[in-house]
Formats: structure tokens, sequence, C-alpha cells
């Protein structure tokens, strides 16, 4: 147990240390105010505070664990090492930067916090992060940090036991239509015949004619593949469906068709799933409510894991949403058209309500990337990209979590990369 000295004991003091000790490396820490039970601990300790108290290991704190509600923070952010770190100390401080509560900034989001501008709709862009601004959005900075933090442990506590975790490859498939022409309904076959005609696209009037003929399966319904493909290499997968309203008309499907309703079932015995709701429900409890009965009334299991559709998170509102739910994981913490890292980490931690200044037992998988954010890069680009991003996960043996669409994965040639790319990425790697 490592053993942590501080004058005043906080939420956020609790949230951080934990986050980079136990989550990340594998310790249990505790705190103590008391100078003589710190003094009497014969195990690793340290003092975290303005001024250390002797030769004791000591981190001098910036003061952002020991406040209260949201205040302007000046950040200048420097080099260290390969990498970055924001709040410099003193020389007597054993790192160069108060890591704990620069990891509290970044994992409960201050910055959403404070007064920004939303993009179209109604999201924090990765333009207004300090990630972005300080080009470090690509790096799990914090993950960076722990084993920094964790190398100057062992040269003060060199019989500290450490715990190697394993780097994890988690493969996210969201759902928005899982049919391209089956299951939408006479009006909008009778519409998308009309535009494909006009559109002079006879060949999707050939393809679309075969599969309401069932002479060939639907393009989109890729889920056997993706199975079959996340077993051989042997990754986590989830796959998230849209039962609720689609954010257009053309994703809005009849989720009380038989057909759709078995798809989710079938999906559901071979691999975790999971409620992406729908976009115009976000800031409707009630509507969320009644899309959470549908689907534990379809697949007869509590709902555990969710998305929000377009990745919308309006911070605290969405997340409090979700507790009053009771949902234990979420997976929308991401930017959905830029690759990186939104809360600095590949490890998933828990909200922190910087208004009730409360830890909350709600889970937030960071996810590093969609395939619409590679979409926005030369293709030249993209290998270099994600090559970079799995090597910064796999320095800190991290979690590779990735977003995929059932769409990536249909016939046509374009999607073989992403095809490649979903099968390739190997835990073992």
């Amino acid at each position: 147990m490592l053993l942590v000295y501080t004058q005043k004991q906080t939420p956020r003091l609790d949230y951080s240390f934990k986050h980079i000790c136990t989550r990340i490396l594998g310790y249990s820490v505790s705190f103590t105010s008391v100078i003589e039970t710190f003094i009497a601990h014969q195990g690793p300790k340290l003092s975290y505070g303005k001024q250390p108290m002797g030769n004791e290991l000591f981190i001098q704190a910036h003061g952002l664990l020991f406040q209260q509600g949201l205040e302007d923070v000046d950040i200048t952010v420097s080099p260290w090492e390969e990498g970055i770190g924001f709040f410099a100390t003193g020389d007597k401080s054993v790192l160069p930067f108060d890591i704990f509560s620069a990891a509290f900034f970044l994992l409960s989001r201050y910055e959403e916090y404070m007064p920004h501008v939303k993009d179209e709709l109604g999201r924090f862009p990765h333009q207004e992060s300090l990630a972005a601004k300080e080009g470090f959005l690509t790096q799990p900075v914090i993950d960076i940090w722990a084993y920094r933090f964790q190398k100057v442990l062992l040269e003060q506590f060199p019989s500290l036991e450490t715990h190697k975790r394993e780097f994890e490859v988690h493969h996210i498939v969201k759902t928005t239509t899982p049919f391209e022409f089956s299951q939408h309904g006479f009006l909008r076959n009778f519409v998308g015949y009309c535009k494909d005609i006009f559109g002079l696209r006879f060949k999707k009037v050939f393809t679309r004619s075969r599969v309401l003929l069932r002479l060939r399966k639907d393009a989109f319904d890729t889920f056997t593949w993706i199975i079959n493909a996340s077993k051989r290499n042997e990754a986590k997968l989830s796959v998230f469906f849209l039962l609720g309203e689609g954010f257009t008309y053309w994703e809005d499907l009849n989720a009380k068709r038989k057909k759709v309703r078995l798809l989710v079932k079938q999906v559901a015995d071979y691999t975790h799933v999971g409620l992406m709701y729908s976009f115009h429900s976000l800031t409707d409890i009630d509507r969320l409510k009644l899309e959470k009965k549908e689907w534990e009334d379809l697949i007869h299991r509590s709902l555990r894991h969710t998305m929000n559709d377009r990745f919308k998170v309006g911070l605290p509102d969405t997340y409090r949403n979700l507790l009053e739910l009771e949902i234990k994981q979420d997976f929308s913490m991401l930017y959905d058209t830029k690759i990186g890292f939104r809360a600095g980490t590949c490890t998933p931690f828990l909200f922190y309500d910087l208004d009730y200044e409360i830890k909350t037992p709600l889970i937030i998988h960071p996810v590093c990337g969609t395939t619409e954010a590679l979409n926005e890069m030369k293709v030249t680009e993209q290998e270099t990209v994600l090559n970079e991003l799995i090597k910064n996960i796999k320095r800190v043996e991290g979690t590779f979590s990735f977003v995929f669409s059932n769409e990536d994965f249909t016939s046509e040639k374009k999607n073989k990369w992403w095809k490649g790319l979903f099968s390739r990425i190997e835990t073992n790697a």
C-alpha cells in the first residue's frame, strides 16, 4: 500500500491518485493528515503539498486538487522527455510537474465545463481542447505520467511490487443502419428507387431489387463476419444498436420489425451488446427511459453499456442521466472526426461530477478513434497515424478502443482496408 501524506484530503485528491496509482499501476493507496502515522508507516510513502516536511519523497501540489468549483486555470504546456507536462513544480519535487492535478484536469473534462464554442450538433469540438491546441491529442499522457511516477517509486522503494497489465484491443461496432434496403418499408424503398433511377444508379436499383426479393443478403448485414473475425484475433468486441429515432429520415428504422429484433438477439448470443441512445433523446430523461425499457424487453437483460448517437456528451447532464438510469459503462468519450484521447488516458475511468464534487460509479471507456476520423485524413496518412497510436498505447500496456460501423465491412472494394484493420490488430501483435 502506498501512503500519501497531505494536509487536506479532498474528493479530487482521492479521485486522481486512485486513477493513476490503482487503476493504472495497480497499487492500493490511502491518505493521512497525521504526521505520526506517516512517519510510522514502513511501506512506500510520499507527501503531497506545498512544501516537504523533511527528506521524504515529495511531490509539490499545484493546488487544483484542493479547490472547489470552477476557476480559470492558467496552463503552460512544456516538453517532458518524449512527451509533455503541465503544472510545473519546484526543485524539491521528485517530479517536474504535478501529474495528479494535470490528470484531474483532463479526466474531469474541466475544460468542457468552461465557456467554449460548440459545434453544429452542440458538442465540445476537439479544436477547443488543450490537447489539440498543444499537439498531444494522440498521446495517452496520463498513462505515460503514471509509469514515470512508478519509476520514481521503484528508485526510492526497490522492493515495491509491480503489477504488469497487458495491452488489449477492444473493437466497438456502432449500428445505426443494420440493413441497407431490407426492413426499410415500402415508402422509403420507393423513394430510394426513384432517387436511384433519376440519378442513373441502375446497379443500385438492381441490387435493391435482389435484396427485397431475397435473392441476395443485405450488404449492411455484416455481423456474422464481424463476430467471426473478432474471434480469430481474440479481441474484445462490443456492438451497439440504435433502437430509437434515427438522426435522419434514412437512418430511422422500425426497431419493432421482427428481423431487426432477431438480429439484435442473435448478436447478443455471441458477444457484448449495448444500446446506442438516439441523438434526439439525449436531453429527455423520459425518452431515455423508454429506450432503455425497450432494449431490456428485447434481450431480457439489464442495460449496462451505452453509447450516444453522434457521440454527443454534454457535461454534466448527459452522464447524470445515465447515472439516474443506473447505466454502468459509457463509450461516448471521443471525438468522432479526430483521432486521439479526449480525456488524455487509454484506461477506463470514473466520471467525476465537478458541480457536486463527487466521484460517481459510472465507468467511462476512452475511445481513441473512429473510421470516420480516419476518413478525414489522406490515405497515405492513415497507416502512419494508426501505427503511432497503437505504439503509444502499447508503451503503457493500455487498451486500444476503436469504433467501426457495420457498414465498414461490406464487400465494396473501398472497405477492404477496414476489414484488414479489424482483423489484424491482435492483443499479442
